[in-house]
């Protein structure tokens, strides 16, 4: 932030002391001899220029008119400009009549004056507002790219980190365990079981191949996945899902949602002894989708910032600019809700 604003101030003050100096340099060619007043009323109008289009700038910020904006914003900034140039001309005018900054034998109406300088100096505000609008998208420009280098360097950190987590061997080893017991008791039970294990495997590998899917099929990893950890816990796990029919359509980045069950199945059913339910609930509010994993158990202030959760609040802020939240919090004594709520996007067929 400061490194800004020290920015702004180096180049607000140098762009008005070179038009100073043009304006010196040019007045020296076309006039052998300058009147006395001529310097103060330069230095009057400079200090007025940094002045004014500084308070210009402030009032850009408040009004929210700062690039990138809607296309049917820009008449406000026009009238902006006006009106501010109207103020610079009426400044300089008035002060030039008080301190007498006049040439000595013209007396030019104070209404003239303020005409004339409106005309001269409306389009050096204009100037200076471009380059400022056209600074900012040059800025956005650079930020969206930056932005996008970070997602994609996000998403691949996510992508070994779930290929490492689901490709381990511990979790290799519990998942084959169950399924080799399940052979001779349940054959049925156990081809089921290494097509859940299969789909686990290729979503986890094809996570990077895909910026967006469905809420369906994020649902359709997540319930492989549970089953797969019901061979593993037994009855000791109890899934339930509150899922709005209407919300499966919505996009949402890959892989979201398994994060969430995976931190509820490893925080809440593996770290305590007994049953564990863990809730699946989706639904529309107002303008956001709602997805809510509910786990039982507690929360413990180093498991609010674990690799996959940094990683979830990472890509949402990318992805949705402050549009999105994200926070998981004890919602009852002995129950952990992980609240996830993104923007509706649900494609036209």
């Amino acid at each position: 932030m400061k490194k800004n604003s020290s920015l702004y101030w180096i180049c607000q003050i140098s762009g008005w002391f070179s038009y100073g100096l043009t304006i010196l340099f040019f007045a020296s060619i076309l006039d052998k001899e300058l009147n006395p007043v001529f310097y103060p009323r330069l230095l009057l109008n400079l200090s007025l220029g940094i002045l004014i289009t500084h308070v210009l700038r402030e009032s850009m910020h408040r009004l929210s008119l700062r690039p990138p904006m809607p296309s049917n914003q820009w008449w406000k900034l026009v009238l902006l400009l006006l009106v501010f140039s109207i103020l610079n001309s009426f400044s300089s005018s008035y002060l030039a009549d008080i301190l007498k900054l006049y040439e000595p034998g013209r007396n030019i109406p104070a209404f003239r004056r303020f005409l004339f300088s409106l005309i001269f100096d409306t389009p050096i505000f204009l100037v200076w507002m471009s380059v400022y609008v056209l600074w900012h998208y040059i800025e956005f420009a650079n930020s969206e790219e930056v932005n996008k280098v970070r997602l994609e360097t996000i998403i691949k950190e996510l992508e070994l980190k779930t290929i490492k987590s689901q490709i381990n061997p511990h979790f290799i080893f519990n998942a084959l365990n169950s399924i080799r017991a399940l052979v001779d008791e349940d054959p049925k039970r156990a081809r089921q079981a290494i097509t859940e294990l299969s789909n686990i495997l290729r979503s986890s590998i094809q996570v990077d191949k895909v910026e967006i899917t469905t809420l369906e099929k994020e649902l359709d990893i997540v319930k492989d996945y549970l089953a797969l950890e019901y061979i593993r816990f037994a009855d000791r796990l109890i899934v339930e899902y509150e899922i709005e029919p209407k919300t499966t359509a919505n996009l949402m980045p890959p892989m979201m949602l398994q994060i969430l069950v995976e931190n509820a199945i490893k925080h809440g059913l593996s770290k305590q002894p007994g049953d564990c339910l863990i809730k699946i609930i989706s639904k529309f509010e107002q303008d956001k989708l709602v997805l809510m994993v509910q786990n039982t158990g507690l929360l413990k202030p180093s498991e609010r910032d674990g690799f996959g959760l940094q990683s979830t609040r990472e890509r949402l802020n990318l992805l949705y600019h402050g549009q999105a939240l994200f926070e998981i919090f004890q919602c009852l004594p002995n129950q952990v809700t992980a609240k996830l709520a993104i923007p509706i996007s649900i494609p036209k067929k």
